[in-house]
């Protein structure tokens, strides 16, 4: 008697190719979406308003203070502001992509949806990375065209490759703070500490050396710090050191880690004590 080979339905389960397609569509649609429906800075008003007119003065105010005081050159304060640029839109993006679907009651839609939540939440960071990058491409090419800031030819790939790992890592940041909002009501007043303790500790204003141990040791677990010191490097001619790269992309993965574990964490204790749309 012939025996029959069970049915299998090969449409059942998706297979590894559909769902790494599935978790890249939610990825970069997803992401666009909230973006967009989030905030309000999309617009061209308030983007050159917001993320570009506030790095620029913020760059000529450190560079104009540092000739008065003779603390550094006037190449310290450019390249470190050019690389701490990113922090407005990626503390502040990463915080809001999060904080937002709180405050406006779509967070609990979010919440259900029965999707990976690394994909979901990564998604939102994304782009916070392109507008970082954006935001410290010009503030380097309005230091290089208003202040004289002469940069290798050779030097500027490598450059690139910098300010793009310190936006992934500021973003990163920023959402690991923006894992807060589901607990906290005022999650803003993190950010705002947050992007301080950058200018302070990680080096873009104020030299390292002239910092407590203390404080250097916590500019060293910190976004941007690795990168500021890269940029510096490369445009003195000093050629690309791979380690400086690494350590801040060591530094987001670390952070991103954190977002995830926080987002799971308060996730489950909202659901517990139903606070998940309480402002």
């Amino acid at each position: 008697m012939p025996t029959r080979t069970p049915h299998t339905d090969s449409g059942s389960a998706p297979g590894p190719y559909r769902r790494t397609v599935s978790a890249l569509r939610l990825v970069v649609v997803g992401g666009a979406l909230s973006y967009r429906a989030l905030f309000n800075w999309t617009t061209p008003p308030m983007f050159i308003g917001t993320l570009l007119v506030g790095p620029l003065l913020q760059l000529l105010f450190f560079v104009f203070l540092g000739r008065q005081l003779h603390v550094a050159d006037d190449r310290f304060y450019l390249l470190g502001n050019a690389v701490v640029s990113a922090s407005t839109a990626c503390v502040y993006g990463g915080t809001m992509a999060v904080a937002n679907e709180r405050r406006y009651g779509t967070l609990g839609a979010v919440l259900l949806s029965p999707r990976n939540r690394a994909p979901l939440w990564f998604g939102r960071a994304i782009p916070y990375v392109l507008n970082g990058l954006v935001i410290s491409v010009f503030t380097l090419s309005a230091a290089c065209l208003l202040l004289g800031l002469r940069i290798p030819v050779e030097a500027l790939p490598g450059l690139g490759a910098v300010l793009l790992a310190a936006a992934a890592g500021c973003s990163a940041f920023g959402l690991a703070l923006g894992a807060l909002g589901l607990r906290f009501r005022d999650v803003f007043l993190v950010s705002n500490v947050a992007s301080s303790v950058l200018l302070l500790l990680t080096g873009a204003n104020v030299p390292r050396e002239t910092l407590p141990a203390w404080m250097r040791a916590l500019g060293d677990v910190l976004p941007l710090t690795h990168a500021a010191d890269a940029a510096r490097q490369l445009s003195a001619g000093g050629g690309l050191d791979g380690r400086g790269i690494v350590a801040e992309l060591l530094t987001g993965a670390g952070y991103a880690l954190l977002a995830v574990v926080l987002l799971a964490l308060f996730e489950r204790g909202s659901r517990r004590r139903a606070t998940l749309d309480v402002m």
